[in-house]
């Protein structure tokens, strides 16, 4: 199906959240106008303010929840069958590294992009940390599902995560997905 064909497919509300994601992530939240998003679109004024009543910041929150549901499914599909958690996470790592190599929403974290370049208000911060949480959440389930102990699974998850931001800033710093295929690695130090 062509580019335009699956634009023509996607509703509105879709093709905003897919436009605004990818302008967030190479600009920014404010580096970013209304009528880019609308362009990118191709949709009408009036379709942001229907679908998003709060606007731009309405439709960040969407771009972060929608980048984040991604993160949690390429997550399900690097622990399925894993037989350890160090196989899940470098899978995970793998997979990352191949999106970031393509370019596109997956070149930085995309749920960081659409909501801390956003304006300093606690609904954002709030649901920044509620999504991190999750991703924090579904690792040390499959960690515990391997065999770690709650507490175990809880730092080794926090962990990667910490470990994961740094490493998607620094492949983006240097243009190459290598940092993240390294960070397995790493991720496997003793906590």
């Amino acid at each position: 199906m062509s580019r335009s064909a699956h634009t023509a497919a996607q509703s509105t509300k879709d093709r905003l959240i897919h436009a605004a994601s990818d302008l967030f992530r190479r600009r920014g939240y404010a580096g970013v106008g209304i009528a880019e998003i609308l362009n990118a679109a191709g949709a009408p004024k009036g379709s942001l303010y229907h679908h998003f009543p709060n606007g731009k910041a309405d439709l960040a929150l969407a771009t972060a929840d929608w980048a984040s549901d991604g993160m949690l499914k390429l997550m399900a599909v690097s622990f399925d069958g894993a037989a350890t958690v160090d196989d899940g996470i470098t899978t995970l790592c793998h997979k990352l590294a191949k999106l970031f190599d393509k370019g596109g929403a997956w070149d930085s974290c995309p749920v960081e992009s659409a909501l801390s370049d956003g304006p300093d208000n606690i609904v954002f911060r709030e649901r920044l940390g509620h999504l991190y949480e999750g991703w924090i959440a579904e690792v040390a389930l499959y960690s515990e599902q391997l065999g770690d102990d709650p507490d175990t699974a809880r730092a080794r998850s926090e962990r990667f995560f910490m470990l994961l931001q740094g490493a998607w800033t620094l492949a983006r710093a240097r243009q190459s997905s290598d940092v993240l295929r390294h960070l397995p690695e790493i991720a496997r130090a003793p906590l």
